[in-house]
């Protein structure tokens, strides 16, 4: 029940997790452990070799939130993925911004708007978002939750919001960050960045400039575009056409 209770208040508290049951093929056949991004585990499935891998392949499929039934050896074990509800954070109630939100929640991802101008972060702008802030970047994270499901996209293409926003977001566990501008303003900006000290590592994980190549020109195409790639990053796929070196047989 220990580990039951863990799971209830994991789902209620939208943490992510993963329960691993032994399906069939060993003596223990319905053991079950409850399996954390960071490689913690509750509950016991066996032999440590077999906790070892099943913890990876969780750790894994919690990465693309997918559930799977999988072998080792004689055993089947369900790994069975609990994902919370994705949450996207917009830096930015810029023109883009309006139709990201929406775009977003069609998707169903929870949306907080984030912008230091009290002008542009309105309801009227906004009226579906699930949250609007009117804070600077830094501010606003203090008291948001970031974790493996939180998506950023920063598109106010001003050094005196990216700047922030990108400093207080080293170090998070965010699934995406994505910055607006173009690859001159990304190099000024993560100069600035690196003065702070504000290591590599993290400037390599973030997409800029921000979305997929689709030749966007329209505000709605360009939220398309940020769409499209977050969606991509959130199975863990590259993007790319899926017709690509397909030939049609005639």
């Amino acid at each position: 029940m220990d580990l039951y209770d863990e799971l209830k208040r994991n789902i209620n508290e939208q943490n992510l997790c993963a329960v691993a049951t032994v399906v069939s093929g060993a003596e223990n056949a319905g053991a079950k452990m409850l399996v954390y991004p960071d490689g913690r585990a509750v509950g016991a499935l066996g032999n440590d070799e077999l906790q070892r891998a099943v913890i990876q392949d969780a750790q894994r499929l919690m990465i693309v939130e997918k559930s799977e039934n999988l072998a080792y050896g004689q055993a089947e074990i369900f790994i069975d993925v609990f994902a919370p509800k994705p949450k996207l954070i917009i830096f930015g109630g810029v023109h883009t911004a309006m139709p990201l939100t929406q775009f977003a929640q069609a998707l169903g991802f929870h949306v907080t708007v984030v912008d230091g101008r009290a002008r542009f972060a309105t309801r009227e702008r906004f009226p579906t978002a699930d949250e609007i802030i009117v804070a600077w970047p830094d501010e606003a994270l203090a008291q948001l939750k970031v974790d493996s499901s939180t998506y950023v996209a920063i598109l106010t293409h001003d050094p005196k919001f990216d700047i922030p926003a990108l400093a207080a977001l080293a170090g998070t566990p965010a699934r995406y960050i994505g910055s607006m501008g173009s690859r001159e303003t990304r190099k000024q900006h993560f100069a600035e960045l690196r003065a702070r000290g504000v290591s590599d590592e993290f400037l390599e994980t973030v997409h800029g400039p921000i979305g997929l190549d689709l030749g966007a020109r329209t505000p709605e195409e360009m939220a398309l575009a940020v769409m499209a790639e977050l969606v991509a990053v959130r199975y863990g796929r590259g993007g790319g056409s899926l017709s690509r070196g397909m030939r049609v047989e005639g």
